[in-house]
């Protein structure tokens, strides 16, 4: 693990579209957080928008800081997709991955990009940061979990059309969701014997048949060729009851078959604390479980509590890396 001289994990912030609140959230969260000295964390952003922010909330926060230099006093609004604020918050991503690839920090969290900005400035295969990432990276099975409280959620499919998640469902995205969601209570959350619940598709997982047969075809195929793996997993279960044992403490975990299957009940609970957390990747990796907000960008409002708890994660998290 590469630690500072204070031997504190090193964490690498990304501030994220600097129209949105990703920077004002960076300064609250930075300021909230000083006092617990849980890592050393430094940001990769733009010094005249963080200073936009720290005077208009009055702070003097000292932060250290990788200036790009790439944000045009002339150009900046908040609160507007733009090409030239897609093509920063990416600048902001790729310089992370240099120095998490050179060993220079144990940790990144994120803060929100604009998949319309980023799309204007070129990037029209990018998805979102955690495929980004595992493709720069050289990751090839990766998986998206949701972490609040006791609640912890792990994706199938992620950002896809409802249409098209049956035909995105496959034995080997399931067990590699299932897979990693082990490894990783195991490894980073302490849990010698995981107990991880597994969702259907369809209501009341399918009934037989009666209501759709990816249980039968798909879900349990891959359950079982992890069986000698991974002991402590069941189901598939009805997606309206899932959640339910999940809160009650029955699971460890969830699998979950596709994104709002999982956001709902996640967000119903844990809209302002919730952090999304990359399994897979060589690095940890946590963001905030929200978006650039433009429509409160600039007014000072933002709640900064999710991002909190996603730089509390990674810290966390990066001390436990062997």
């Amino acid at each position: 693990m590469r630690t500072s001289s204070s031997n504190r994990p090193t964490i690498a912030v990304t501030m994220g579209d600097p129209s949105g609140i990703g920077p004002e959230v960076t300064v609250k969260a930075l300021a909230s957080l000083k006092r617990e000295k849980l890592a050393d964390f430094f940001v990769i952003g733009d010094a005249g928008v963080l200073d936009k922010v720290k005077r208009r909330l009055g702070s003097k926060l000292d932060i250290p800081l990788v200036d790009m230099s790439n944000v045009s006093g002339n150009n900046f609004s908040y609160g507007r997709s733009s090409a030239a604020m897609g093509r920063a918050s990416m600048e902001y991503l790729d310089m992370a991955v240099e120095i998490l690839n050179a060993g220079a920090a144990d940790g990144l969290v994120t803060a929100p990009v604009n998949k319309g900005s980023v799309h204007k400035a070129g990037f029209s295969d990018f998805t979102g940061h955690t495929e980004y990432l595992a493709e720069k990276s050289g990751t090839k099975d990766f998986a998206m979990m949701f972490v609040g409280g006791d609640f912890k959620i792990t994706l199938v499919t992620r950002h896809i059309a409802l249409k098209d998640v049956s035909r995105a469902l496959t034995a080997r995205n399931i067990s590699t969701a299932i897979r990693l969601t082990d490894k990783a209570l195991k490894r980073w959350f302490s849990i010698k014997h995981p107990r991880i619940g597994i969702s259907g598709l369809n209501p009341h997982a399918g009934e037989g048949g009666l209501f759709g047969c990816e249980e039968a075809n798909v879900i349990i195929p891959a359950m079982k060729s992890l069986a000698r793996r991974v002991k402590g997993m069941s189901g598939p279960f009805p997606p309206d009851a899932i959640f339910y044992h999940l809160l009650k403490k029955r699971f460890d975990a969830v699998i979950s078959m596709y994104h709002d299957q999982a956001l709902i009940p996640f967000k119903t609970l844990y809209f302002d604390t919730g952090v999304n957390l990359t399994l897979g990747l060589p690095f940890v990796r946590t963001s905030p479980d929200h978006g650039t907000a433009f429509d409160i960008a600039g007014s000072m409002k933002a709640n900064p509590s999710s991002m909190v708890e996603a730089m509390k994660l990674a810290a966390r998290l990066a001390a436990k890396r062997s």
